[in-house]
């Protein structure tokens, strides 16, 4: 079930908060789309943002945001711009609640997200590099820590979702950051090339 709700997590991440936030930036959608596909597909399948932050970055500027903004917006996402590991985080810590019988306050609860969403920053692009934040707030919280070790079973099913939601996070922000700047190119997202690719 905890792997199903994380799931169920960032896709409602990614209809309610990065889909909107594309439509109001006026991302040219399916050129941002072809051209995320193979990234993602290496985050996916090696569980690693750092396995697909070069095609990433190339398919970025592929489409018409400049080097300058890819080269400074893509690394700084990598350790400030982690949606799905907070996502992650958050899931995971109220399953080791859960499964260890604690009973969590509102308010503890939403101090935990407030301290994840801190803890979370810079976490490795490597597989399973969440887990040790896990393992953290798990004992700053003093939750069974037995539970957070539970999850490894099925962790790297959770690591590959949240690895991808990461990597698409930061290459909207990359197209986002370039509309901001009004430095996109169009004319190269409307190429062919790039939309087929």
């Amino acid at each position: 079930m905890v792997v199903v709700t994380l799931y169920i997590a960032l896709v409602v991440f990614g209809l309610v908060v990065l889909y909107p936030v594309a439509r109001l930036a006026r991302v040219p959608l399916a050129a941002f789309l072809a051209a995320v596909k193979e990234p993602a597909l290496i985050a996916f399948s090696t569980a690693s943002s750092e396995a697909a932050l070069p095609k990433a970055m190339e398919r970025m500027e592929a489409i018409g945001v400049p080097r300058r903004i890819v080269a400074f917006v893509m690394p700084t996402g990598y350790s400030f711009n982690l949606d799905g590991s907070t996502l992650y985080l958050s899931v995971a810590s109220i399953f080791v609640a859960q499964a260890g019988g604690v009973s969590l306050t509102l308010g503890q609860q939403l101090f935990m997200m407030l301290t994840l969403m801190l803890t979370s920053k810079g976490v490795a692009g490597v597989p399973r590099a969440a887990l040790v934040i896990l393992m953290g707030t798990v004992a700053a919280f003093h939750l069974p820590g037995e539970m957070a070790v539970a999850l490894l079973g099925v962790d790297v099913l959770m690591d590959m979702a949240r690895t991808t939601v990461n990597l698409i996070g930061n290459c909207l922000a990359t197209v986002v950051m370039a509309r901001w700047e009004h430095e996109f190119d169009e004319s190269k997202a409307q190429q062919p090339a790039v939309i087929a690719a």
